[in-house]
């Protein structure tokens, strides 16, 4: 056995030149080689994902805190799922990576990638998402030739990620909180509707609030009453005194008239009653109407419309406007209380939906990793210098062969059949070995010209 491998050390020491030049030949394919395949960078980014069911993250930590590796085995068999594993489903899937290549134009970038399909299949070949059984903690890692989008492609699985979650959120939180914008939104239709009607009410009769105007309307009849009383009291003292012509007892049935005047248009302009000396006399509407003209004609009746509605027209405005107000409030009241607990639904969705923590954020590489340029040339020079010595031994195994040898001879046979096809042999009747022969005879003429040429 020793005496065989000192053979085979002296016969390769005797080929040392062929094997020094077959692995320096190895050494150059391989740095030429290392030095044309294209670079890739990798970005990788760790979140910490919270669990999605309270309370189930503290009796994982305790758990884990008792059983220690056993935890996630003792997760698992009690259905205690980690909200990991189901970040891993959502990154891998067709739906994120869909919007990971609009986002980033993927099928312009990828090299052979004419559909959807095939750049989505890139981009999860130089994706790995990968979780930590112990920590938990979730690590992306792209890979791509650049390595600013590297970085920003990890940075947007975050982002995708995230808001996934968000869109694709089935808990109670936000299935309430859906209800009640949906409600929020048909109340404040609403609510708009009531406070249109209450004000084209209030704005076609003059009434802003029925209470306190008709307070007012009665105040104010009440003085005038009051003023009213005191005139004819004055009027009925002058008459004993002066006559009909007197100036002063002209002034007082003037203001008199004027005050029941004014007490008419607070009682209403539906039917009018007037007083002719001193007996009060209730006039038809034709005759009230004919007045009313005659009185417009002569200018005597030419007052501005009042500024409250008339007494007579409260109660029923009243009605009205007591139903449009409490519809007015209630929509109001109902439209707080929504708006109050949509807030709270809120607050308990955004508890209650499982968020993504970033431990590590994405960073633009610095180096490559890929293509290991050193480990390619002297992997390419050991393959080519044990290829050379393995082709010494066997080219000496061969030699001691006798030219007699039935497999000797076969072998030859074989690779005498194989050399006449060869493009630097003449022509054998092929078409196609004619053809190769053609160009491998312009190739020799022009590596070895002859001397004439």
């Amino acid at each position: 056995m020793r005496g065989n491998a000192i053979l085979y050390l002296r016969l390769w020491w005797e080929q040392r030149r062929f094997l020094s030049r077959a692995g320096l030949m190895g050494l150059l394919i391989g740095t030429i080689a290392a030095f044309l395949l294209p670079q890739r960078f990798e970005a990788r980014t760790q979140l910490m994902p919270p669990d999605s069911r309270p309370g189930t993250g503290m009796a994982m930590a305790a758990l884990g805190a008792r059983m220690g590796s056993w935890a996630g085995v003792a997760g698992d068999a009690l259905g205690l799922k980690s909200s990991g594993s189901l970040f891993i489903g959502i990154l891998t899937s067709a739906t994120l990576q869909d919007r990971m290549v609009e986002r980033f134009k993927l099928q312009d970038i990828y090299w052979r990638a004419r559909l959807e399909e095939d750049a989505r299949r890139r981009l999860d070949e130089n994706t790995v998402v990968s979780e930590d059984r112990k920590s938990g903690i979730l690590t992306i890692t792209v890979t791509d030739g650049d390595p600013r989008r590297a970085a920003a492609m990890a940075q947007a699985y975050v982002e995708e990620l995230d808001r996934l979650v968000a869109e694709l959120s089935t808990s109670s939180a936000h299935r309430e909180r859906v209800f009640l914008e949906e409600r929020l939104q048909a109340v404040k239709l609403e609510l708009d509707d009531a406070a249109q009607n209450l004000s084209q009410f209030e704005s076609r009769n003059d009434a802003m609030d029925i209470a306190e105007q008709g307070k007012s309307l009665v105040d104010a009849g009440a003085v005038l009453l009051g003023q009213l009383i005191a005139a004819e009291s004055e009027l009925k003292g002058l008459e004993q005194i002066y006559s009909q012509n007197n100036v002063r007892v002209q002034s007082v049935q003037a203001r008199i008239k004027e005050l029941r005047r004014q007490l008419e248009n607070m009682r209403g302009w539906d039917k009018k009653e007037s007083t002719k000396d001193g007996a009060r006399k209730v006039k038809s509407e034709d005759e009230e109407d004919k007045e009313d003209k005659e009185d417009r004609d002569r200018g005597e009746n030419d007052a501005p419309n009042p500024l409250y509605p008339s007494i007579r027209k409260l109660p029923l405005l009243g009605v009205t406007y007591s139903d449009l107000y409490r519809r007015a409030k209630i929509k109001e009241a109902v439209f707080e209380t929504l708006t109050q607990e949509y807030e709270m639904a809120r607050v308990e969705e955004a508890k209650e939906t499982p968020s993504v923590k970033v431990l590590d954020p994405a960073r633009v590489p610095q180096r490559k990793s890929f293509p290991p340029r050193l480990q390619i040339a002297l992997l390419c020079a050991t393959m080519s210098l044990l290829g050379a010595a393995v082709f010494t031994f066997f080219r000496a195994k061969w030699r001691q062969i006798e030219p007699s040898n039935p497999a000797k001879l076969f072998a030859r046979e074989v690779f005498a059949g194989i050399n006449a096809h060869m493009p630097w042999n003449p022509p054998n009747g092929s078409r196609v070995h004619a053809m190769t022969h053609r160009i491998w005879s312009r190739v020799d003429r022009r590596r070895n010209p002859s001397p004439e040429s």
